[in-house]
């Protein structure tokens, strides 16, 4: 069954077209017959449709592309109707006065073409073989993009110029009179010249952007100046990025020259803001020029199809962080075989690999805690005087159909309707932002909770904070904005933002946290401790969730691990159809939670005893699972981290040490100063070589 939302698209979709194909038979039958006032209205709403659809349904227009009835060919064909129109019309002369237009109209279409042909051109002058952020790339000649109407957008820049003709051409079609559809094909015919020798001028030097090779000599010089030692690599979907952006704070604090690797243009933008130099490379070739840099040390915090090329050069050491760490299959993944080291938390996860019996040896296995996890606050005590607050905050529902994966689908209303009942619960709902993305169910339950919850605020009422609490919110975010968020022109491309994300200002990263603090603060402030929340966007992120909650409600998650930390209460929703015995021995997270049934049996006594300590049974086995799980707090877990990335270096340098003494040690292998030390070893080398070769 078609998911919600999908049916209305389509009916707007199937609505514009009929209406798309009704106007071209007006416009049709008003020139044959001809009856100018329904040739007049066809035309102009033809055209006013097209122009509309091009901002509005541009998936139904490229679906029209794919049948060959595309921007240039409705146009084409809405000017043809006018023409023969025009004919049918009494008091115009085909020869001395609509000739000319139609030699007119030629001229416009040849401008058009040529300066899409001038577009193709441009883009291919300004494609860069990778993409960079936070790095002085201004050596690239790199300068602003041109017009997006000129350069990207030519179905737009077709019809919003044929505006002119089309209501020349209707004026001539009123008044019989050629010369106003000679005024408004000049005007078109002057917008099109004009377009493209605009748009011509970025193919001369003095705008022309450095070409493949200088672009890639750059990138070595640039490497071989900065000297990175340690980076991050990551490859994903759109929706991905968090996986990524967790660990941008840990990165950024390792001793060294940290560098963060995309693969993906697209994804250089959605990494949050960070002071630690970023390339994108999408192409395998240009990546390889990595294995001649200082790099290290890649960390991986997700497996994608595109890791595997990376893990191609020998001379970089790989490790496998994860985004997370839960007792879920995926936590273990064969795949963590292809790197040199896997590392995890703590001793929970070094025992998950070795039950997953997956092939990764136990030495490979590090434990380094979560040094991200430092924001959490510990637990504080009952609330006081205050609703308990609860935070819901289910995992999504995987790739593979299991129905314990999230809570969502078959638990998901039942708690948020028990928790919506106590009058002394104030809800917190943040849902994975890849909820409803596999099953529609899913994504369905998810609707239907945020409804629950959007009702239950609607039947409660108390005090507010006053209009100061909301200034300071929307002074906050203006603040973290312009430190967080890039403003470009809408013609920005890729190289334009290259520019104008050049090297970040001195002392950035730590004003961005200070800002992120702050806006925090004043987000929680300016609602009421009594009001439902419902969470889906990046801000306030999980941590700052965890510090305002008194207990979570979760799946078999990384979330519960993390969690952890503060050494508050939690529960689990178990839907996965095992009893309650066989759930704790298969998921250690669950260790030290409160186990809620699908029917979300469990929630009273969850809560009470949340607000009566005396009543909480679990809080020595948090405590024990939490160093179990997340591994000893001393030495922290940033110091831990920080040694392990220097000593996993240590061992990149001990191999390329190996190397070299090695290659030294072959003939026709040592360098040309080796060689030319005696003429003598050089007759030898020539003829072991030689004798190498013949081999």
């Amino acid at each position: 069954m078609p998911s919600a939302g999908i049916v209305p698209r389509r009916a707007v979709q199937l609505a514009a077209l009929f209406a798309m194909m009704v106007a071209f038979t007006a416009q049709l039958l008003g020139a044959l017959l001809p009856v100018i006032p329904l040739f007049i209205a066809a035309s102009v709403v033809n055209l006013g449709l097209d122009l509309v659809l091009q901002h509005k349904q541009p998936g139904l227009l490229a679906v029209l592309g794919r049948i060959r009835f595309d921007v240039t060919v409705r146009q084409l064909l809405r000017d043809m109707l006018i023409l023969v129109g025009l004919l049918h019309i009494d008091g115009i002369n085909p020869l001395e006065e609509q000739a000319p237009l139609t030699i007119t109209l030629l001229l416009f279409y040849g401008t058009h073409f040529v300066c899409q042909a001038v577009a193709v051109l441009v883009r291919r002058t300004r494609s860069l073989p990778f993409v960079t952020r936070n790095i002085d790339a201004s050596a690239l000649r790199l300068c602003d993009a041109p017009p997006r109407i000129l350069s990207r957008q030519t179905g737009r820049r077709l019809l919003r110029f044929s505006v002119p003709t089309t209501a020349g051409m209707m004026l001539t079609a009123i008044t019989t009179d050629a010369y106003w559809g000679g005024i408004g094909l000049a005007v078109s015919l002057a917008l099109s010249a004009g377009g493209t020798l605009y748009l011509g001028t970025w193919l001369l030097p003095k705008k022309r952007v450095a070409n493949e090779k200088q672009a890639l000599e750059w990138l070595d010089n640039w490497l071989a100046e900065y000297r990175p030692t340690v980076g991050m690599y990551f490859s994903g979907g759109a929706s991905s990025a968090y996986q990524a952006n967790m660990w941008l704070s840990t990165l950024a604090a390792l001793d060294g020259n940290p560098i963060i690797v995309l693969r993906e243009r697209f994804m250089v933008q959605k990494i949050e803001a960070t002071d630690v130099p970023i390339v994108c490379i999408p192409k395998v070739a240009n990546l390889m020029r990595l294995e001649h840099s200082t790099l290290k040390v890649l960390l991986h915090p997700a497996n994608s199809g595109k890791t595997s090329q990376i893990l191609r050069i020998p001379s970089i050491k790989h490790a496998f962080t994860n985004h997370g760490e839960s007792d879920k299959l995926s936590s273990c993944n064969p795949y963590a075989k292809a790197y040199d080291e896997v590392w995890v938390a703590g001793p929970a996860a070094r025992d998950r690999y070795q039950l997953a019996d997956i092939g990764v040896e136990d030495k490979d296995v590090i434990e380094v805690g979560r040094p991200q996890l430092a924001p959490i606050q510990p637990y504080a005590g009952a609330p006081a005087g205050r609703p308990a607050t609860v935070l819901y905050a289910p995992t999504w529902e995987g790739w593979d159909g299991n129905p314990g994966n999230t809570s969502v689908i078959l638990a998901g209303e039942n708690i948020v309707r028990e928790l919506l009942a106590d009058e002394n619960v104030r809800l917190l709902y943040k849902p994975h932002p890849m909820t409803g993305s596999v099953d529609p169910r899913a994504g369905a339950a998810n609707s239907r909770i945020q409804a629950m919850i959007a009702e239950a605020n609607a039947g409660r009422s108390g005090a507010r904070p006053g209009p100061e609490a909301a200034a300071e919110l929307a002074r906050r975010t203006e603040e973290l904005d312009a430190l967080t968020t890039s403003a470009f022109r809408k013609s920005a491309d890729e190289l334009e933002r290259m520019r104008l994300q050049g090297t970040p200002q001195e002392g950035r990263a730590a004003a961005v946290e200070a800002a992120v603090t702050a806006w925090e603060a004043a987000y929680w402030n300016s609602f009421p401790q009594w009001e439902h929340r419902i969470i889906t966007t990046a801000r306030p992120g999980i941590f700052s969730c965890f510090n305002e909650a008194d207990v979570l409600i979760s799946d078999v998650s990384s979330v519960v691990s993390d969690y952890l930390t503060s050494e508050k209460p939690y529960a689990v929703a178990n839907t996965s159809g095992m009893s309650e015995d066989d759930f704790r021995a298969n998921f250690p997270t669950v260790r030290a939670a409160t186990i809620l049934t699908p029917d979300a049996s469990g929630v009273a006594g969850l809560l009470d005893a949340v607000r009566n300590p005396e009543k909480d049974t679990l809080a020595a086995e948090r405590a024990e699972l939490k160093e179990h799980l997340l591994g000893p707090s001393d030495p922290p877990s940033s110091v831990r981290f920080n040694q392990a990335a220097l000593a996993l270096g240590t061992k990149a340098d001990e191999r390329r040490i190996r190397m070299e003494s090695r290659l030294s040690g072959i003939p026709g292998q040592r360098s040309q100063d080796d060689v030319n030390d005696t003429g003598t070893a050089g007759h030898e080398t020539s003829g072991a070589s030689d004798t190498t070769a013949a081999v």
